[in-house]
Parts: structure tokens; C-alpha cells; sequence
């Protein structure tokens, strides 16, 4: 029986390995070795985005978006003056 109330979305493609084993050999690669667990859809996106704007060098650009999400959490959870901040002024 299914729980009609639940505010959960549901999951938009049924089978995640799937999507996943979809996924371009070098966004795979990438993915094996990021620090954040990316979803295939959100990864999928990000590399569409990287191949119009650095076709030369996609995983450069995916590696700076990657950093900019590290850095927008940390600094919601660890505060502003965590480390991996980079963007803050020395004094």
C-alpha cells in the first residue's frame, strides 16, 4: 500500500544505475572522483553546460562548479570562516 499523504516527490527516472550507466564515459570518469555525490540527472546537466561553454576542457569547468557548491555549504554550515572559503578577505 502506497502512502498517499507522503510530500516526497517521486523518483523522476525509476531505475538511477541505469541513468547512470547512460552517462557520457568521461562524465562517469569524472563522477568516480568527485567530492560530492552527484545525481546522473544534476551530473548529466552540468556537463551539457560544460561542453557549450569549454568544450577543450569540460572537467576543469565541473570541477569550478564543484567547488563553488563545496564552498556556498560550507559556509552555510561551517560559517564564514571555514577553509574552503576562498573568497574572503585577509585582514
Amino acid at each position: 500500500m502506497r502512502n498517499l499523504r507522503t510530500t516526497l516527490a517521486r523518483r523522476a527516472h525509476p531505475d538511477p544505475m541505469r541513468r547512470y550507466d547512460a552517462l557520457p564515459p568521461d562524465l562517469r570518469a569524472w563522477l568516480q572522483d568527485a567530492a560530492l555525490p552527484w545525481s546522473a540527472t544534476s551530473a548529466l546537466r552540468l556537463w551539457t553546460r560544460a561542453l557549450a561553454v569549454s568544450p577543450a576542457d569540460p572537467a576543469r569547468f565541473l570541477a569550478a562548479a564543484e567547488a563553488r557548491s563545496i564552498a556556498r555549504d560550507a559556509a552555510r554550515i561551517w560559517g564564514k570562516d571555514h577553509p574552503s572559503i576562498s573568497n574572503r578577505s585577509t585582514t
